[in-house]
């Protein structure tokens, strides 16, 4: 297979369609080796996962190169998903080697994989599987050319860099996922304008504010800087519910608030931890089970104050 470094109009369409979370698992390319340009034994195996953009990223980012790419079939998950999950691991990276008879069109035996492959693969069984040494690349695509024109990876490429822009070009993804949600939500506006308005604007900060002021939230834990911004949120509904005091039930109902949205918030921000490199499966797990418990109970407790304060805002007692 031959593949072109020139991104046309339908492979940004697909981008796009990745983007705002349009049939996830489908970007995807077929698994096998393809020829960039017009390579020759001596070139460089660059290997990639077969999600879409992760393939076009390495091959744009190549021009007037030639070189052979081996893309994995990770089932179209990006390289570090794929190297957690298991899909861009030692097994497939020997598989797709000896599926493709990559040592008879080749005469060096290396291997040259993106750096967030390696919780993933392991060099030396790669070596004793298939005969190819790894060598571990820069993190992002843009740093090969000169990477391979210096066969030197720097501190500089090797580091992660999870930007504003990194973390922000995100957010459409989880619209897509709450869409229904803050449909619901903006109906909701129409009959109950300041609790509508209330988790709309906490949902829509969860989804933006959190990813652009992550590194800025205190905690270490996502989950725990969810919920802090979740009182930071919060707190001018209540101080605009408790300076219009219409009854001691306003008590009741901010501190319902707090509890319901602080939980809230802390739940979108768990479920940032497989969207950021700041976490590892490990403190994924750790996270779900110290922090679920205390955000379920926060919802309950909080959902009993809401009723009470109907209660008693109604008059019933």
């Amino acid at each position: 297979m031959t593949t072109v470094p020139k991104l046309g109009s339908r492979e940004r369409k697909d981008h796009l369609k990745a983007r705002i979370g349009i049939d996830r698992m489908g970007h995807r390319v077929r698994p096998g080796l393809y020829a960039l340009g017009n390579p020759e034994r001596t070139s460089p195996v660059l290997v990639t996962a077969n999600y879409s953009l992760s393939f076009d990223a390495l091959r744009s980012s190549l021009p007037a190169r030639s070189a052979w790419i081996l893309a994995l079939d990770t089932k179209g998950i990006n390289v570090w998903c794929a190297a957690g999950k298991g899909t861009f691991g030692t097994a497939e990276v020997v598989k797709a080697v000896q599926a493709t008879d990559l040592a008879s069109k080749v005469d060096g035996r290396t291997l040259t994989l993106p750096q967030l492959a390696a919780p993933g693969v392991s060099a030396h069984e790669v070596r004793k599987g298939c005969g190819f040494r790894v060598d571990y690349g820069p993190v992002r695509a843009e740093d090969l050319p000169t990477y391979l024109d210096t066969e030197e990876c720097t501190e500089e490429m090797r580091t992660v860099r999870f930007n504003i822009k990194d973390r922000l070009v995100l957010a459409p993804v989880e619209i897509r996922n709450y869409r229904w949600w803050m449909l619901l939500l903006l109906l909701a506006a129409l009959f109950v304008p300041f609790y509508g308005l209330l988790v709309l604007t906490l949902t829509l900060g969860g989804i933006f504010l959190f990813p652009a002021m992550l590194p800025f939230l205190p905690g270490k834990d996502l989950s725990l800087k969810g919920m802090v911004l979740g009182a930071l949120l919060v707190t001018p509904f209540a101080l605009y519910q408790l300076l219009e005091w219409n009854g001691w039930y306003v008590i009741v109902a901010v501190l319902a608030e707090y509890l319901l949205m602080i939980a809230w918030l802390g739940y979108l921000g768990l479920n940032f931890t497989g969207s950021t490199t700041f976490t590892s499966r490990t403190g994924v797990r750790r996270e779900i089970f110290a922090y679920i418990p205390w955000m379920a109970g926060m919802a309950v407790l909080g959902g009993v104050l809401s009723a009470v304060t109907l209660v008693l805002y109604m008059g019933w007692l």
